[in-house]
């Protein structure tokens, strides 16, 4: 399989994963709990999941050519680093006294990291989304 074909699947697969780290909240906490969680930052990193589900629905339309691929490419490098800074800002701001105050704190004592790690991944693959097209 080509590159061309690959990182906009990995793109779309590390933009499902961003969207699933921020669901764990909501599976092992209660609904007001995990949105006390989430609201407690500078940002709310569900912003995030917004863009994720935005950047699924560009990088499968750039792989399977309904959209310019190029322009697929821009536009899901954009929203990933809008994705990743929204998890950074959050993952930063958030109180550490929040985190370790739930029950379940061996489960959110790394979510955060995680997190920030699925983030950054959606930039990187439309960055090399960016260079199989060779746009740069």
């Amino acid at each position: 399989m080509d590159d061309v074909r690959l990182a906009p699947m990995v793109g779309i697969i590390a933009c499902v994963s961003v969207i699933l780290v921020l669901a764990v909240p909501y599976v092992l906490l209660s609904p007001g709990s995990a949105g006390t969680y989430y609201t407690t930052g500078a940002f709310n990193p569900l912003f995030a999941a917004l863009f994720a589900l935005v950047c699924v629905v560009i990088f499968a339309a750039g792989r399977s050519q309904r959209s310019d691929p190029a322009l697929a490419a821009g536009v899901c490098l954009v929203f990933g680093l809008f994705i990743a800074g929204f998890a950074i800002v959050w993952a930063v701001t958030v109180p550490e006294r929040l985190v370790f105050s739930y029950p379940t704190d061996a489960a959110f004592e790394y979510h955060r990291h995680v997190l920030v790690l699925a983030a950054l991944a959606v930039p990187i693959s439309a960055t090399w989304y960016t260079r199989a097209l060779k746009l740069i």
